[in-house]
């Protein structure tokens, strides 16, 4: 949740039409799908949310200065 929150924060506000609408389709998505995209790096099987699953597991990457907090 903190990922996708951070995610709706920082990045959402500037996201084009699209990308809302994709990140609105990934959370539909169940829950123990959500967490192997984003923790387990397992890659989307809809070829249109593994760019949107990279951004969000690059803008919370721990160790780059950007991670949660």
């Amino acid at each position: 949740d903190a990922m996708l929150e951070r995610f709706a924060r920082e990045a959402l506000p500037r996201a084009l039409p699209d990308e809302r609408r994709r990140f609105e389709r990934l959370l539909d998505l169940p829950d123990p799908v959500l967490v192997d995209y984003l923790l387990g790096g397992e890659t989307p099987s809809e070829p249109e949310l593994r760019p949107l699953t990279g951004r969000i597991r690059a803008l919370c990457r721990p160790g780059d200065g950007a991670g949660l907090s």
